[in-house]
């Protein structure tokens, strides 16, 4: 049997910015067909290793593989293969819902016909039928994460990296967003998900890593990882930093 290349890989990424290093030295193969969570403190490098492994951000140092193919020496053949969510990334927000998804449809090679047919199917798994033809600049936040997501989803990719991807989005479409990921990856696809939520980390995830410092503390399954305790303890005995703090007299009204 030949061995499957893992669904994304990094192997020794470094970024500086300026003086600090905001990743070091981070290697970490993410399975085939693994819904894959990454944990960690705000600062801890989460985001500027996802931007450097799905080619918005070029590295000091290391590589990037999806698939055995390098992000940055085989670009094209690398990101057909992702759907990317990233935090903080402007959206094309002067279009409505449905230009939107349809805009990222065709620049993915979908014909017309095909963009237009994958557009309605996601506008109404995410709810977002009655929407689609208000410009994007007035959804609210939850849905204009819930468009940011479609529009990864459109050319239906192998791997898809989601940082953040339950910000700001409702209980009742985090509950379906989940549903449509957990088919993604019964289907054979790879998920890859950065979250600050231990707990749905530990109810979604098959695999995690706890990232601190721009470094790797901890990875394998999840059961792994959290041992006897649960994920989010386990996070804070490798992370540290919790004081036990009772809060000073003044806010004590027993």
């Amino acid at each position: 049997m030949v061995a499957t290349a893992p669904a994304l890989e990094f192997r020794g990424l470094v970024k500086r910015f300026g003086e600090k290093i905001a990743v070091d030295g981070i290697s970490l193969a993410i399975p085939t067909g693994s819904c894959f969570g990454i944990v960690g403190p705000n600062g801890a490098g989460k985001t500027t290793t996802l931007s450097m492994a799905t080619g918005l951000l070029r590295p000091d140092a290391g590589q990037a593989l999806i698939a055995g193919n390098d992000v940055w020496q085989r670009p094209t053949e690398a990101k057909e293969l992702v759907g990317v969510l990233a935090d903080g990334v402007k959206l094309f927000d002067r279009l409505t819902g449905e230009q939107l998804i349809t805009y990222n449809g065709l620049l993915a090679g979908l014909s017309a016909e095909v963009a237009a047919q994958r557009c309605a199917d996601l506008l109404t798994m995410l709810d977002l039928t009655g929407a689609g033809g208000t410009l994007v600049v007035d959804y609210s936040a939850g849905m204009t994460k819930k468009v940011a997501l479609a529009c990864a989803l459109v050319h239906a990719p192998r791997l898809l990296v989601l940082d953040e991807p339950f910000e700001s989005v409702d209980p009742v479409s985090a509950a379906n967003i989940r549903d449509i990921l957990d088919g993604f990856v019964r289907g054979g696809g790879t998920v890859v998900v950065s979250s600050h939520s231990m707990d749905l980390v530990q109810r979604m995830c098959d695999h995690v890593a706890v990232v601190a410092e721009g470094r790797v503390l901890a990875a394998g399954t999840v059961d792994e990882v959290r041992g006897t305790s649960t994920l989010e303890d386990r996070f804070v005995e490798l992370v540290g930093g919790r004081q036990h703090l009772q809060g000073p007299a003044w806010l004590n009204h027993s």
